[in-house]
């Protein structure tokens, strides 16, 4: 028996026989998408119109569904948007009991409705002052009375909104932007609003709008399809959840992919992603013919003025200004020239988009599609020209973007560059990148397009920014499967053996120089040479040390920020040196800074921690990004336990810590002060939230903290007890390893783990138990993640031997869980 056989059965039994004819059809696997959206859409009407007949209504009334509903679009969980229209003649008290008799089955079912009663002469008023209504009236579909009343409302309606197109389409506009801002682009977000975001249900909705307007239609290729993609998430969404929610929250995704019966979450967020693009692609070309149009009209009175000659007819020139071989710009777009031929000229598309990028003008649609059908494929490897004209068109900046999603739009792209189809909308499932695989690639190179002054070879860093992430489509070492790909590309776009390999050798090692200087003691020599062998040459390091800018200010505002860009400079700095042939300085005959061997003596002559809490961040350059956080520098006698001790007073005042390193030193000989090595420790905190705690304080909480007066685990348990875990998604386990690092000085420990209050204390806590010295510490942090490297030694100072070192790995991970 199908859902509709069940409503027929059930039609007489009031909202019980709706309500399981409803959930059945809910239910049905065999049926799903469209041909389920439509039969609830017509299970639902059927009843309705029952309600409304069972009511007796008067003449000249009509119930009508309006929105989405009136599309015919229901996902399981969407609200009833209801209008019951009347002409006026009917008792009011009999509209009004007619309404109750319908709104309250509805309510009763636990439906969410959206209701109005009004005369076609209200609905139009109405429409008039507020945007929303006019475009839920354009949908409008009578479901039972008076089909006449409907008729000529919508035609009204749809009159009203073709009259008053050229004021209420930048109204629309404008409020399309606002919602955009408010929500992000659906195309990039990792828990996506799949109605309104931008290039979600709403812009599909608005593009019919705009259509129905006459005044621009949109590029209606893939539109239908991208829009049913979205509207089966948001169906799958409902079910899954039992909720009306359009928000596609992380941990809902599994399950509304196997509903969607696709592969995993990865493959859901790709699909939503790619009808999203879709979406947005077609809104950006549609506005443009908008307010191109807008333009025109307002301008033609006064051109007809201008230019009428003798015989009173208007002449106005089109102006055609020429931008490079067989380009031109039109009206304010990129066209081809009229004697093009892409056919026969396949540097064409290239040519085309370099020009519109250097020009900071969109391409046209036509244009594109055009060069997408008929260009000739580039001969392999690509002459001089194609490759230079795509190196111009990735240096052009910001303007790089539409243009290059005009070309991917279009599948030009992946006509140019095969290896992009893997990375096409691939999800990035880390909070700290903002971007899609394929668009952080992009934005990449509109980053290091500003840096290409700083570089030898402009050329091989705007290609490299392009290519660095590519290996991510494949399984394994993203770095290692970029460095294969990234060699074929830059043979494939006609680069000479040299310059394949410095590509190839910078998309291997495009996150050397940041872990490195994060993660890594820079004093110690081997970390220099180790990197210094990777890198090979100088002029590939300053190639390295831009595209690490630049693919850091591409991922996200966590990535990047003065502090890191000093570790970074500090480091290449380090390596231009080596492979200069200047010998690393022995780090044990390092001195320190003025402030650090003010603070060491202090400590030395007192016995007790000495700090000093940096309040006010350093000043960044112009434009620079301020560090995270703020300074802190303790000096304290060399003694046990001083690492869990700091971190967890630290964790204690709600501080945060971004970036630490921990030291021995040695002061000069003829002080006048004690003896004995002083640790300093050269932290970056920031509060969790208020003010930063005064120095005083934690200074005082330190020396209880190391007397052993102050118990920091069990504090630290009871404010973990006093607030309950949120919900999310449960972090990945921690991973410790034995760093693979030629250092003679230490062993290397490096800790993967999620960030917490009070991870760094549990770690020293844990290294003290096993009777290791840590000899430095390095932090890094990157939204949620947390990396934690250790210098350690055993208690004389020798290195751990192999087996010891993987045993302590694993009492670390052990402790960490």
């Amino acid at each position: 028996m199908t859902s509709l056989e069940v409503s027929e059965e059930t039609e007489d039994s009031g909202p019980g026989g709706y309500a399981a004819a409803r959930l059945l059809l809910l239910h049905e696997k065999e049926r799903s998408g469209p041909p389920r959206r439509t039969a609830l859409a017509r299970l639902t009407d059927d009843w309705l119109a029952g309600l409304f007949t069972a009511a007796a209504p008067p003449r000249g009334v009509a119930l009508v569904a309006v929105g989405g509903y009136g599309r015919a679009e229901l996902s399981p969980r969407s609200d009833l948007d209801l209008l019951l229209l009347h002409d006026g003649s009917a008792d009011k008290a009999a509209v009004a009991a007619l309404a109750d008799r319908i709104w309250y089955p509805v309510w009763d079912l636990g439906l969410a409705l959206d209701h109005s009663v009004r005369t076609p002469a209200e609905a139009r008023a109405t429409a008039r002052e507020d945007l929303k209504v006019h475009l839920g009236l354009l949908d409008a579909r009578p479901l039972a009375g008076d089909h006449g009343l409907v008729a000529a409302l919508r035609t009204t309606i749809l009159a009203d909104w073709r009259n008053q197109a050229p004021r209420r389409l930048p109204e629309l506009d404008e409020l399309c932007r606002e919602r955009a801002e408010r929500m992000g682009e659906l195309q990039f977000l990792l828990e996506p609003d799949l109605k309104e975001a931008r290039g979600g249900l709403r812009d599909a909705q608005v593009l019919r709008a705009v259509a129905a307007s006459w005044l621009a239609d949109a590029p209606r290729e893939g539109l239908d399809a991208a829009r049913r993609r979205l509207l089966d998430a948001r169906d799958a969404l409902h079910l899954t959840t039992g909720r009306a929610t359009d928000r596609l929250a992380l941990q809902e995704q599994d399950a509304v992919a196997a509903e969607l019966g696709l592969l995993d979450a990865d493959t859901l967020l790709r699909e939503v992603y790619e009808a999203a693009r879709t979406i947005s692609y077609a809104t950006d070309v549609t506005w443009r013919e908008v307010n191109r149009v807008l333009k025109a009209r307002s301008a033609r009175p006064r051109l007809r003025a201008l230019l009428t000659g003798r015989t009173g007819v208007a002449k106005p020139p089109v102006e055609r200004t020429p931008l490079a071989e067989g380009v031109v710009e039109m009206d304010g777009e990129v066209v081809l020239a009229r004697t093009a031929r892409p056919e026969r000229d396949p540097v064409l598309p290239l040519r085309a988009a370099a020009a519109a990028a250097q020009s900071a003008l969109p391409i046209s649609l036509h244009a594109v599609r055009r060069l997408a059908a008929t260009a000739k494929p580039l001969p392999v490897p690509w002459p001089a020209e194609a490759r230079e004209e795509l190196v111009t068109l990735l240096g052009a900046g910001e303007a790089t973007i539409p243009v290059w999603e005009a070309l991917e739009a279009e599948g030009l792209i992946t006509q140019l560059l095969p290896d992009w189809e893997r990375v096409r909308c691939r999800p990035q499932r880390n909070p700290v990148h903002t971007w899609t695989v394929d668009r952080h690639l992009v934005e990449t190179a509109v980053r290091a397009s500003s840096l290409t002054r700083r570089v030898g070879r402009p050329d091989l860093l705007l290609v490299a920014a392009l290519l660095h992430d590519i290996g991510k489509g494949w399984p394994g070492d993203h770095s290692v499967a970029g460095e294969t790909i990234a060699r074929d590309l830059a043979t494939r776009i006609g680069f000479d053996r040299a310059d394949v390999a410095t590509v190839a050798t910078a998309v291997r090692h495009h996150l050397l120089l940041v872990e490195t200087a994060t993660r890594r003691d820079l004093d110690d020599p081997a970390t220099v040479r180790s990197v210094a062998t990777a890198v090979g040459t100088v002029g590939t390091l300053e190639l390295l040390h831009a595209l690490t800018e630049a693919d850091a200010l591409a991922t996200g505002p966590a990535a990047w920020s003065s502090w890191r860009a000093s570790l970074v400079a500090d480091l290449v700095k380090r390596v231009a040196g080596v492979l200069a042939g200047e010998t690393p300085p022995d780090p044990e005959a390092a001195a320190p800074s003025a402030e650090q061997e003010r603070l060491a003596i202090e400590a030395l002559r007192t016995g007790e921690p000495v700090l000093a809490l940096h309040t006010e961040p350093v000043a960044a350059e112009p434009e620079e990004p301020e560090p995270v956080g703020v300074e802190l520098v303790i000096a304290l006698p060399d003694q046990p336990g001083v690492l869990p001790a700091v971190a967890g007073v630290l964790a204690l005042h709600r501080l945060t810590v971004r970036a630490a390193d921990l030291r021995a030193v040695d002061l000069p000989t003829g002080l006048g002060t004690g003896t004995g090595p002083v640790l300093v420790l050269d932290w970056r905190v920031a509060a969790e939230y208020g003010s930063l705690p005064e120095a005083a304080r934690l200074r005082a909480d330190l020396v209880r903290a190391l007397d052993g007066s102050l118990d920091i685990p069990a504090r630290l348990a009871e404010r973990e007890a006093a607030y309950p875990r949120r919900r999310g998604l449960t972090a990945p386990p921690p991973r410790v390893t034995v760093a693979a690092a030629d250092s003679r000085l230490a062993t290397v420990i490096e800790v993967r783990a999620q960030d917490a209050p009070g991870l760094l204390h549990r770690i020293g806590r844990a290294l003290e138990g096993a009777e290791v010295r840590v000899r430095s510490a390095h932090v890094s942090t990157l939204g949620a993640n947390a990396v934690d490297t250790l210098y350690v030694t055993r208690p004389d100072g020798a290195l751990l031997p192999d087996e010891e070192a993987i045993d302590l790995a694993r009492t670390l991970e052990s402790a960490l869980r």
